[in-house]
């Protein structure tokens, strides 16, 4: 359809004409108009963008060509990002100014999951995810230190349950005397909790401000609703359900307030090549957005429709009624600057940016929110959140920010409705995180690490400084250590305390939860308000860490300490020596094939852009395209500095992609890449490796997108 300029794919527009216009309260004409001039204005800025990127980094690689073989001066590195402005002034101290944010964002530290938007029935299960069974999360997975078994229901592992449920709530909501694994009855009583232990003593909380609220009667009640750190805590009580029915006090269940914050990947975790991708992606956004979106699911040979969970309603202790949400509150992920899309063209016949693409549509899908015309509100203050990814620079936030002026200006929506969530995984981002900040100040409402694809910008930026450590080594180099405190330490000084979210990374294993309980709580120690959790059940158990750790007490904690020094962050994870033996360059190269060769038959065969990946050792993890990001630029690294050569490693795909067949064997949607070794997906893979430096910053989207639009193509004939 050419409209205003612009040629758009029928099925988009039709979206748009059809679905997303309607009940905007948009004005089809303003919006054809204004989003042609977006595309035709912006879309040379975003180019000149890309190109002073391109010209900084050959800049930094003649610098480390020049320098090669002499010691790595820090001081003269420093000096020359700063003469060509790849380090820029810092300007004066400054706080954000974000305003309209809901408590979810500004308040509340939790986790986070990020979903493909793609997907239907995974994105309902994700906002579903505000609230998550903690016994469910404990008897369902390894969280207890061994699995369940594949047969009936075991008694003694439901206790275990109940015992580490009952112990969970001593810590974080206890009692004043006694302990809730002793509780046979819960009551409130003069707007308290009343806890009637098996000695016969009545007890209530040692804190009664954590009372909520309750459900049923005061003498009864259905569930006692209990707050600690912001997060909610449901005891669910109900002596007819066959949990309820064993326990003393009649409690089902303890349901924790869990995903409190969801991303809707429009990015990295989908694979959207053409129209019909975009058009999908888009269609659930406004089915989420609207809260009509259904799935049809089939568990344990049961089908049945999954929709958007309700609120919950609950009785306070004064007797008065209130309403918690029964979705977690969502941030769509639009595009980078880097990709174009062919569901639009400009009017020279140029596929227009990706990134303005989302920015019009998505924002137009937000109307239907904004101007409370859907069925329920994501946002209770009138904003719309965006996660912007792999921006470098403050110039290109600030382009961004600009891109919003616009399209709140042809929707007519006030000025920063649009929230913008800024992804620190870039490096030149990094190191000008706070002029990033500052270029958007009004509209900042997320910041967050994310170590793969910075890791993967550090390795191709640093290319041609000499080969990199082995990538097992890479967390343990001081730079990233250096990047997560700098990350959280800038935040703070921006004032992001209160009105936005300092968020880390991902946990990547999601049948790993033994050892995520373990470990991650350092996120909410290191002074995060939210990190990245991989499954609904993942983030229910995550919940518990932000109940032992105050995140609020921890920023004030951290605002005091020295920040990180610029200087730390300009470690480049060089290998001090290259004197590995055969096996261990066989060993890292092995890994990184596979890992690459697993994600990347998924996302060009099947169009899986995120999923539960086997690694070398069989053990699953979420890999998207940060992974492969990684794995790619440091084959590429060790080839282009003669670690390995191009027979090694052309071998070694070959011989992972029998492994990859063999992992994928019950797949009954699987093509395999051996014996031919001739099909796009195992090309895709050796694309990424053996073109891997001509890349930009090293992105795999180029790539993926031309092996995944060639396949379509074979398959559809066109």
């Amino acid at each position: 359809m050419e409209i205003e300029g612009l040629v758009v794919a029928d099925e988009l527009y039709r979206f748009i004409t059809d679905e997303a216009l309607p009940g905007s309260g948009v004005d089809a004409g303003a919006f054809w108009k204004g989003f042609s001039d977006l595309i035709h204005d912006f879309g040379p800025r975003n180019r000149r963008l890309l190109e002073r990127r391109t010209e900084l980094q050959a800049s930094i690689d003649d610098w480390h060509r020049a320098n090669r073989g002499r010691a790595f001066d820090r001081t003269a590195y420093r000096a020359f990002l700063e003469e060509i402005g790849y380090i820029e002034p810092g300007g004066p101290a400054f706080s954000i100014t974000t305003s309209n944010v809901d408590p979810e964002m500004a308040e509340v530290a939790g986790p986070q999951l990020v979903v493909p938007i793609m997907n239907a029935r995974f994105a309902l299960n994700a906002l579903n995810a505000r609230w998550g069974s903690l016994y469910d999360a404990l008897y369902g997975t390894d969280a207890l230190g061994d699995p369940p078994s594949a047969g009936g229901y075991e008694p003694d592992r439901g206790r275990r349950v109940v015992a580490w449920s009952r112990s969970f709530l001593d810590d974080v909501v206890p009692l004043s005397d006694g302990s809730h694994a002793d509780a046979v009855q819960y009551s409130v009583a003069d707007g308290r909790l009343r806890v009637r232990l098996s000695s016969g003593a009545t007890s209530g909380l040692a804190r009664p401000d954590q009372l909520a609220g309750f459900q049923g009667t005061p003498d009864s009640p259905a569930a006692v609703l209990l707050r600690n750190n912001g997060l909610h805590i449901a005891i669910e009580i109900d002596p007819r359900h066959p949990v309820g029915a064993d326990d003393p006090a009649g409690v089902s269940d303890i349901v924790m307030e869990a995903a409190v914050t969801t991303i809707l990947d429009l990015e990295d975790s989908i694979a959207a090549v053409d129209p019909e991708d975009k058009t999908l992606a888009y269609r659930n956004l406004l089915g989420l957005t609207r809260g009509d979106l259904t799935a049809e699911v089939t568990k344990n040979g049961q089908a049945f429709t999954r929709r958007l969970a309700q609120d919950r309603t609950y009785t306070a202790p004064d007797g008065s009624a209130f309403v918690l949400p029964g979705l977690s509150l969502f941030l769509a992920r639009n595009v980078g600057h880097l990709m174009t899309t062919p569901a639009v063209l400009d009017r020279d016949g140029n596929e227009a940016h990706e990134g303005l693409v989302d920015a019009m549509v998505t924002t137009l899908v937000a109307c239907h929110d904004l101007r409370g015309r859907a069925g329920r509100r994501n946002s209770r203050t009138g904003s719309y959140y965006v996660v912007k990814p792999k921006m470098h620079g403050s110039a290109e936030s600030a382009f961004t920010s600009d891109v919003f002026d616009h399209v709140e200006d042809v929707l007519g929506l006030p000025r920063d409705t649009v929230k913008i969530g800024l992804m620190d995984e870039e490096r030149r981002t990094t190191l000008n995180l706070a002029e990033c900040i500052r270029a958007a100040r009004s509209r900042i409402v997320f910041i967050n690490t994310g170590f793969l694809d910075r890791t993967g910008d550090e390795i191709h930026t640093s290319m041609e400084a000499g080969p990199m450590v082995p990538k097992t080594l890479m967390k343990a180099q001081g730079w990233i250590r250096a990047y997560e405190d700098w990350n959280v330490d800038v935040g703070i000084a921006c004032g992001l305390r209160g009105r936005a979210q300092i968020g880390k990374g991902m946990w990547a294993a999601p049948d790993l939860m033994a050892a995520m309980l373990e470990e991650k709580v350092g996120h909410p120690e290191a002074g995060a308000d939210c990190a990245w959790v991989p499954s609904p059940t993942a983030a229910t158990l995550h919940a518990t860490h932000y109940h032992r750790v105050d995140v609020a007490a921890r920023q004030d904690a951290i605002a005091g300490r020295p920040p990180r020094d610029l200087a730390e962050l300009l470690e480049i994870p060089l290998a001090s020596s290259t004197g590995w033996t055969s096996e261990e360059i066989a060993a890292e190269l092995r890994n990184n094939a596979q890992g690459i060769l697993g994600y990347v038959v998924r996302w060009v065969d099947q169009g899986i852009g995120c999923s539960k990946v086997p690694d070398i050792n069989d053990i699953g993890l979420m890999e998207d395209r940060a992974t492969c990001r990684i794995s790619s630029q440091h084959i590429a690294n060790w080839l282009h500095h003669g670690v390995v050569d191009r027979d090694q490693v052309m071998e070694t795909m070959k011989t992972m992609a029998v492994v990859v067949d063999r992992q994928n064997a019950g797949d009954n949607g699987y093509r395999p890449m051996a014996p031919a070794f001739d099909g796009p997906a195992f090309k895709a893979a050796c694309d990424l490796v053996f073109l891997g430096m001509q890349q930009p910053s090293g992105y795999t989207e180029p790539i993926l997108h031309a092996r995944r639009a060639e396949l379509k193509g074979r398959l559809t004939g066109s």
